[in-house]
């Protein structure tokens, strides 16, 4: 980032940040795209994507260097989170877990654990999940019922997560659970490493979603589930804080995915209007149909500057994050939806049957708007620190 842009807080892309764009879309292409329709058919995780990213060093860039990983910063993720969900949000979100799941350690967590965890993840061998919310505690983490007791130099933890990404596929999961009962709902979270394989660890259901196919999701559950009192993350108590640290980072990766999956959307539509011909014309001739593809592009656009200086903020530990990621998870993931349903209409009946990635792009920009904190939490979010 040059001084300038220091100063005024704004971003700059360097050549890095370019090259970083055509190395995850030629990724995209190249492997992600040819195995998209196939992913979102079967529902079946897809092992050999989960490969492609380690071998190309994407799984890497959350982490850093010292850990094995690439020592990327925000702009970068964000870019190659963009790139991949334009080809399959499914396999961006794959992206995302790795940002997400050792989002605790990265920030919290002791050398030893990071040296016990990280190199594995960052390899892309190891896929860690985030398990925060409950059946009864989504939008409100605080109301959480899953509970953690010392014993000796063991946590016994017994309770049920709802909603938790690559649950059955995960190696480790962060898991947060209330370590104090009598301290006001908030301050008596704690967060802690469960490792698959755990005696007392156990997936319940797998949700049958109407989109992000591919990515196992459901309910872990902890039934007098001991771990070791080393995989405590963070000082005791302070879970809650970790946890909202840890998304105000990755609900920017939550952003450049709906960005994602609103620009290939909107590439496909324009490629189509282009191509399809009513009343002897190209329907991209139409002004109805130069309309909507004018305002999913500025949308696009918009968007991206938007994300972009939430990242910028990232990198510098700017106190404005919490207010920047969630306008441009609010905004990205928004404006997918509009853009997708847009896309549909410009392909007519053929926007609505699978054999056209319209469709698919529609049902997965639905979730952007509901996970890493619905985009209702997201307005009260800003509304607060713009009201504080």
């Amino acid at each position: 980032m040059t001084e300038t842009a220091e100063a005024t807080g704004l971003y700059d892309l360097t050549d890095e940040h370019r090259a970083m764009r055509d190395a995850a879309r030629q990724l995209a292409e190249g492997k992600v795209a040819p195995r998209a329709a196939e992913i979102d058919a079967t529902d079946e995780f897809p092992a050999d994507i989960q490969s492609v990213l380690g071998d190309h060093d994407f799984a890497a860039l959350p982490f850093e260097e010292e850990y094995g990983g690439a020592g990327a910063d925000h702009i970068s993720l964000c870019i190659a989170m963009e790139e991949i969900s334009k080809a399959s949000a499914a396999v961006g979100q794959m992206l995302s877990a790795y940002d997400l799941g050792s989002g605790p350690l990265r920030f919290y967590g002791t050398e030893e654990q990071k040296q016990r965890f990280l190199p594995a993840m960052a390899s892309g061998e190891n896929i860690p999940a985030f398990a925060l919310s409950e059946p009864e505690a989504g939008s409100d983490p605080a109301g959480m019922r899953t509970r953690a007791v010392r014993d000796g130099d063991e946590w016994v933890l017994n309770g049920e997560k709802n909603w938790i990404s690559f649950v059955s596929v995960a190696d480790t999961i962060t898991v947060f659970a209330v370590t104090d009962t009598d301290a006001p709902s908030h301050r008596g979270i704690s967060c802690f490493v469960v490792e698959a394989g755990t005696a007392g660890f156990s997936i319940g259901r797998l949700e049958h979603k109407m989109g992000m196919k591919g990515v196992p999701t459901g309910s872990p559950v902890f039934d007098d589930c001991r771990v070791p009192a080393e995989n405590l993350i963070g000082a005791e108590n302070e879970g809650f804080k970790i946890a909202m640290r840890v998304l105000d980072h990755t609900r920017l990766g939550i952003a450049a995915q709906g960005l994602g999956i609103a620009q290939g959307a909107t590439d496909y539509a324009a490629n189509y209007a282009k191509e399809r011909r009513q009343f002897g014309k190209p329907i991209a001739e139409f002004q109805a149909i130069q309309f909507k593809i004018a305002d999913m592009e500025t949308g696009n656009c918009a968007g991206r500057e938007l994300l972009y200086q939430g990242a910028a903020k990232a990198d510098r530990g700017d106190p404005e994050l919490g207010k920047y990621s969630a306008m441009a998870k609010l905004f990205c993931t928004d404006h997918a939806m509009r853009t997708t349903t847009e896309a549909v209409q410009i392909l007519g009946g053929y926007g609505y049957v699978k054999e056209y990635p319209v469709e698919r792009m529609m049902r997965d920009a639905k979730l952007t708007q509901i996970y890493e904190g619905t985009n209702e939490i997201q307005r009260i979010v800003i509304a607060r620190s713009k009201l504080r």
